[in-house]
């Protein structure tokens, strides 16, 4: 028979480990040196030593405690079983140890996963909030693309919170899904609503909108004046008319655009070859008003009007001129009727009735106003007044200035 500390092996190969109800067996290893199925038995020890190990350093990191737990109880089962030769109280020391602590981390464990359950009802709820506010809202007058991703926006959120691993009671995990979808559900209607109204609406817009397309058309292959100002009125219909979707509006416009240059490029064809036709009275014109230059030095308002009237008449008669030098032009003759009303204007000033009454009357009242102050100067000459005979003087001059000036 051969022993160790922990255990022995009899006659029969049986191998027995010493523990604290005494000895017991443990196993059998025949036909092998003693030594040997020690050794197997001494290994079989370590293995739940090592597990042991592992478990006691997982604890020290601060692993799951589930998983430690279930790591421990199968520890505990082997301990159980006693198959091996070492010291097996010490191992229920330590399982006994590791439990203590494993106690207190499930407590704190328990309470970070009520916590986080607590959370991801709150994370859930406010999801749930903000989707029924939005459902509550004016639903008639939402930006719906902002809006549509703002939903997408949420449900993204709500199915990350499903994903985090933290278990929420079916009961309230239903309520709120149910709470969510059914607001998801009223935006969801509101909004193909809003796209069907949207759709009728840019069918309506379009018909509209091509029918002043052809009516435009219609005036680019027409000509004269009144196709301009008809295409502005389709213009202005075409304002009212509303909006299809951008790509459908866009290209309406683009054929109701076409239409309008084309009307325009034809006027603007029309009025060039008009202009060409124009030349000759426009050289006409440019003489007239290169004659006319003498008026602006005239004094005599007969022959100034005289002069005036004939040129008038050769200005009249000359015709139209092209569309860019008409404002010129006419200027240019305004500046040479004016000369000659001006001319009239100042002998009607010089020759007025009326004016010349009143010119006389107040000469006439200064002439007498004259006298009465040489008779006052004679007076204070004779009496050696100096003083008065200055103011008299100067008076008297004052008087005489005003004479000259109406005299003038």
């Amino acid at each position: 028979m051969a022993e160790d500390n922990w255990g022995r092996v009899d006659e029969t190969g049986t191998v027995y480990v010493r523990d604290t109800d005494g000895e017991r067996a443990v196993g059998a290893y025949p036909d092998a040196p003693v030594e040997e199925a020690l050794a197997y038995f001494a290994r079989k020890f370590d293995d739940i030593s090592v597990s042991l190990n592992l478990l006691e350093r997982r604890v020290a990191t601060s692993a799951p405690v589930t998983e430690v737990l279930k790591g421990l109880s199968a520890v505990k089962k082997n301990i159980s079983a006693g198959v091996g030769v070492g010291d097996f109280e010490s191992l229920r020391r330590r399982v006994a140890a590791l439990e203590l602590k494993l106690e207190g981390a499930k407590e704190a464990a328990d309470e970070l996963k009520e916590e986080a359950k607590e959370a991801a009802v709150t994370a859930r709820a406010e999801l749930v909030d903000q989707i029924e506010k939005l459902a509550s809202s004016n639903l008639g007058s939402v930006n719906w693309k902002a809006t549509t991703a703002k939903v997408d926006e949420l449900f993204a959120s709500w199915q990350q919170v499903q994903k985090s691993g933290v278990k929420v009671s079916k009961e309230t995990a239903d309520e709120l899904w149910k709470r969510f979808r059914n607001a998801r559900a009223t935006i969801d209607r509101a909004r193909r609503a809003h796209f069907a109204t949207v759709d009728t609406v840019g069918k309506e817009v379009k018909a509209r909108k091509e029918a002043l397309i052809s009516q435009a058309e219609a005036l680019a292959t027409a000509t004269g004046e009144k196709t301009i100002a008809a295409y502005r009125e389709l213009l202005e219909e075409w304002k009212k008319a509303g909006r299809a979707s951008k790509k459908t509006d866009d290209s309406l416009w683009a054929k109701f655009k076409a239409a309008g240059d084309a009307i325009y490029s034809a006027k603007s064809e029309a009025d060039a070859a008009e202009d060409a036709s124009y030349a000759d009275n426009l050289v006409a014109k440019e003489q007239i008003l290169v004659e006319g230059q003498k008026l602006l030095a005239m004094t005599n308002r007969d022959e100034a009007r005289s002069l005036l009237t004939g040129l008038q008449k050769r200005w009249d008669a000359a015709g139209k001129v092209p569309r860019a030098k008409v404002k010129d032009t006419e200027a240019a003759m305004r500046k040479l009727e004016q000369a000659v009303k001006k001319l009239e204007d100042d002998a009607w000033s010089a020759s007025d009735p009326e004016k010349q009454a009143r010119q006389e009357g107040l000469a006439g009242a200064i002439e007498l106003k004259i006298s009465k102050l040489e008779a006052q100067l004679a007076s204070a000459t004779a009496a050696k007044d100096a003083k008065k005979v200055s103011e008299l003087t100067e008076a008297i001059d004052t008087q005489k200035s005003w004479l000259a000036v109406l005299a003038g």
